[in-house]
């Protein structure tokens, strides 16, 4: 791919709060077009990324670039171009929706309301409420008719349904899938829920301390972590040397290995060690990506994972 072909690029971002590093030569490509999920645990530097990206943060070395222009320098007509949606979902309350959506319609020329309407029917807000008198799952279907409506070149969701309620989370989720968003744009979809991951995301991007520790399809990420359940008669060996553990749990008289990216040989092995009976089975995204965020608390020696 060409520099061009890229929606945010990274290159060896730096960024320090007083002794922690929020970006550790962060090198991070994000192709254009489709929707990126970013997951990571808190104080991942999903946040501080995003501050850096939008100019509102100067890394204290390293390089950053969205939509082709330079982070430090984003002019004026190139923030227009970009949608943000985060948890928070603040409008003015004493406005009425109708006047809100007038108010933005100015700001944007490429605003398309066939789009604002669309989004707003998964909501079921009228133009004539008032922001104050919209539940916060209301709110949040407002805010995301907003950002799809000025067509943005890119969509930027930063846990824009955290705090909602199950269907609230149904209504937003069903209004981002079955909106065009508009041909060649991307979406940035940062969220703890992985069933929510699971079902926009085409590119699962995972950010540990700051770092870029792995990116893929969400499925060919399940496929490379598995579950192993072993039964050893007598004391569990010593397994510290096995590679590519994840986690290791003791249930019920088995023991159980979420590994990365291993084969059939990881089997042999614990037949090695004095296994009686082992299979293997796969995980769920959320449990495949909670393990190898949690690796680093396991007594085995932390395994190097390739992005």
């Amino acid at each position: 791919m060409t520099m061009s072909d890229f929606v945010i690029e990274a290159g060896q971002l730096c960024l320090q709060y007083q002794r922690k590093m929020a970006l550790d030569n962060l090198t991070l490509n994000i192709p254009r077009g489709g929707t990126h999920a970013i997951v990571g645990a808190n104080g991942a530097g999903k946040s501080t990324l995003f501050r850096v990206l939008l100019g509102f943060e100067t890394p204290d070395s390293g390089a950053a670039r969205i939509l082709g222009h330079d982070s430090t320098q984003l002019p004026h007509a190139l923030r227009g171009r970009i949608g943000f949606v985060n948890e928070e979902h603040t409008l003015p309350g004493w406005m009425r929706v109708d006047e809100v959506t007038a108010m933005q319609r100015r700001q944007y020329p490429q605003w398309n309301q066939q789009r604002h309407g669309e989004v707003l029917r998964h909501f079921n807000v009228l133009p004539e409420q008032k922001i104050a008198q919209l539940s916060r799952g209301e709110r949040a279907g407002v805010n995301l008719a907003l950002a799809l409506a000025q067509s943005p070149d890119l969509l930027i969701l930063d846990e824009p349904t955290l705090g909602l309620d199950v269907v609230a989370k149904r209504a937003f989720l069903e209004a981002l899938m079955f909106t065009s968003v508009g041909d060649g744009s991307t979406i940035i979809y940062c969220s703890h829920q992985m069933e929510e991951i699971e079902r926009v995301a085409d590119n699962l991007i995972i950010l540990e301390r700051g770092t870029l520790r792995h990116m893929s399809a969400p499925f060919e990420f399940c496929e490379q972590v598995q579950l192993w359940v072993a039964e050893f008669p007598f004391r569990d060996p010593d397994t510290s040397h096995l590679p590519g553990v994840l986690q290791i749990q003791r249930l019920e008289g088995l023991t159980h290995f979420v590994v990365f990216d291993q084969d059939e040989d990881f089997g042999a092995r614990l037949r090695l060690l004095g296994a009686r009976s082992v299979h293997s089975m796969p995980v769920s995204l959320d449990r495949a990506v909670n393990s190898f965020l949690s690796r680093g608390h396991v007594s085995n020696a932390p395994v190097q994972l390739a992005a």
